[in-house]
């Protein structure tokens, strides 16, 4: 297993952790923890350091949002890549403000 490349996914639907999953590992991503909300997303961040994670913005218990501040409280240069389905202009204006690394818009191409 190499150190490089790790990666946490976190979403609260399965399917999609699954596929992201998958998808990673195909692409030879260490896919090192799994998440479905957002206290999931902080605990796991903190335990594995990964190089990225794939963050949900709605999610129970905590969202992603709130999981992005915790994550960049805790590490500025967190590499924290946001999925939402919400493309409202505040929300990703929300996401730019907080400094995501990218957003990906639900539902997206594979390729």
């Amino acid at each position: 297993m190499t150190e490089s490349n790790r990666v946490v996914i976190v979403d609260d639907n399965e399917d999609i952790v699954n596929v992201f999953s998958d998808i990673l590992e195909i692409g030879g991503f260490n896919v090192v923890g799994v998440g479905y909300n957002g206290k999931d997303a902080v605990s796991l961040y903190t335990k594995y350091k990964p190089d990225f994670i794939f963050l949900d913005v709605m999610m129970p218990i905590m969202n992603g949002i709130q999981a992005l501040k915790e994550i960049k409280e805790k590490n500025p240069k967190a590499k924290v890549i946001m999925v939402t389905a919400d493309n409202r202009a505040d929300v990703i204006q929300e996401l730019e403000r907080l400094n995501a690394t990218a957003i990906i818009i639900k539902p997206f191409k594979l390729n």
